[in-house]
């Protein structure tokens, strides 16, 4: 019988939902244990600031139970068996014992409820998460040696792979997700069967492969398991432009291996969502403008191609519109500080934070990142750019206001001085006053209208007179 360590005697603490939540459910007769990550985190000495529990109460149960002792109750989860609440700070959800079976056509489990814990442990995704913890007895179960397997750092499932992978196919990507998030190892039967069930996954909404990916590209160093989603055939069927970056090599115009070297960009970004977003599809517009000319290989506006593709693909995982539209925005501008070999004009710094907007932090980083050369001569050359450029972006912006380029005049100014409607011309005048700004730097809002007014003679508007 194994005992629960000292340093998980904090979970017993009274101001601490498990043990509140013990009292009221033993009160009932309901059995209830802490589960899943929540005691594999405890174990692993990982923060715990949320607790998942499983109970033999059902669904209607256990609202009933909640009720005076949540400050908020969540029943969205209910068809799948699953309460959740909110106490103090800390979010709870509380689970019937069950099992979930995908149907071979369904994205929907088909939930049944057990009556015992091993049950409900046995269709965990791993043994690791198929651990229970008593809080009555202090005392854990672990029918599938998910302790030991926690000691060895393995990823297994609890019952053969194709069976847990079969009850739900997104386990096949929580696989890697945990590889990457935990450090562990993964068993080789596990991947196999994901080698072999890969096309399961085509059932699983694209919701919910989504939240699965974000996690992934969260953990500190997702490249290996990202290899792995590749190497499986599992990309395939969400993101299937990864793959196609592993171009053949031709040995006449050799280039880097293009699907390694994005892996090392997602390594080296911050875990931030769009900038690993970003880091993962930035070289994705490669295959389609692949060609050989006499200096070698030339990928010629992959970034325009990526940007499309990142785009198309983001929207077709579900993602928010403005995580598509910064990722996008990020995967059109990672080459800009390239092409600017001569240093940095006042002008051209303007133009690139204007590109980058709200951005531009993370443009650079992503520009660092890219960097994965083993030529330290050019990849110090690359560096040296980027420094100078964020050191021309503080400099300008200590002598002018750089994060809101904008003309001196609005374009409700510009109507009233034309006696103009709202339209493409106010537009058009208004581009012509921005271009200036950066071009130039501030001006004065006499020299705008000027402009304004030899916009109005050359275009046929009738002269505004001497208003300026």
């Amino acid at each position: 019988m194994t005992v629960i360590p000292k340093r998980l005697e904090f979970l017993t603490s009274a101001n601490l939902p498990p043990a509140q939540l013990s009292e009221i459910f033993d009160k009932a007769g309901e059995e209830l244990f802490l589960v899943g990550g929540s005691v594999r985190d405890a174990f692993l000495e990982r923060p715990l600031e949320d607790f998942d529990f499983a109970t033999s109460a059902r669904p209607d149960v256990v609202a009933q139970l909640l009720t005076g002792w949540a400050d908020t109750i969540y029943e969205i989860g209910k068809a799948f068996g699953t309460i959740a609440a909110r106490k103090d700070g800390h979010v709870v959800e509380i689970t019937t014992y069950r099992s979930e079976i995908y149907r071979n056509d369904s994205r929907k489990p088909v939930v049944t409820y057990s009556d015992n814990i091993e049950t409900d442990l046995s269709r965990r995704d791993f043994t690791v998460n198929a651990i229970a913890l008593s809080m009555t007895e202090l005392e854990p179960v672990d029918p599938y040696g998910g302790l030991g397997d926690l000691a060895a750092m393995l990823l297994k499932t609890p019952l053969d792979p194709e069976v847990s992978f079969g009850d739900d196919p997104l386990r096949m990507l929580r696989l890697f997700r945990f590889q990457a998030m935990l450090g562990f190892a993964t068993e080789e039967s596990a991947v196999a069967a994901v080698r072999m069930m890969a096309d399961r996954l085509e059932i699983i909404s694209a919701e919910r492969i989504r939240d699965e990916l974000s996690k992934l590209l969260l953990a500190p160093t997702p490249g290996k398991a990202l290899d792995m989603v590749v190497s499986t055939g599992l990309a395939d069927h969400f993101l299937p432009e990864l793959p196609l970056l592993a171009m053949e090599q031709d040995p006449m115009h050799k280039h880097k291996d293009v699907l390694a070297h994005t892996f090392a960009v997602v390594d080296k970004a911050s875990p931030d969502l769009v900038l690993r977003l970003a880091a993962l599809l930035h070289d994705v517009g490669k295959p389609d403008t692949r060609e050989y000319g006499p200096r070698g290989v030339t990928f010629h506006h992959h970034e325009v191609v990526g940007a499309r593709l990142a785009r198309h693909r983001l929207r077709a995982l579900r993602y928010p519109k403005a995580v598509v539209d910064d990722v996008s925005r990020l995967v059109f501008l990672h080459l800009r500080p390239h092409t600017l070999k001569l240093g940095w004009t006042d002008s051209a710094v303007r133009r690139y934070v204007r590109d980058a907007g709200d951005l531009v932090d993370r443009l650079n980083e992503l520009v660092r990142c890219d960097v994965t050369t083993a030529n330290q001569r050019r990849a110090q050359a690359i560096r040296a750019r980027i420094d100078e450029l964020e050191e021309r972006i503080v400099d300008l912006s200590a002598r002018e206001e750089l994060a809101r380029l904008r003309p001196p005049l609005d374009g409700n100014q510009i109507m009233d001085y034309l006696d103009l409607d709202s339209g493409p011309r106010v537009g058009a005048i208004m581009d012509i006053l921005l271009e200036k700004r950066i071009d130039d730097g501030p001006y004065s809002a006499e020299e705008a209208y000027r402009i304004v007014r030899k916009w109005a003679i050359d275009n046929g508007v009738s002269d505004p007179g001497d208003k300026d």
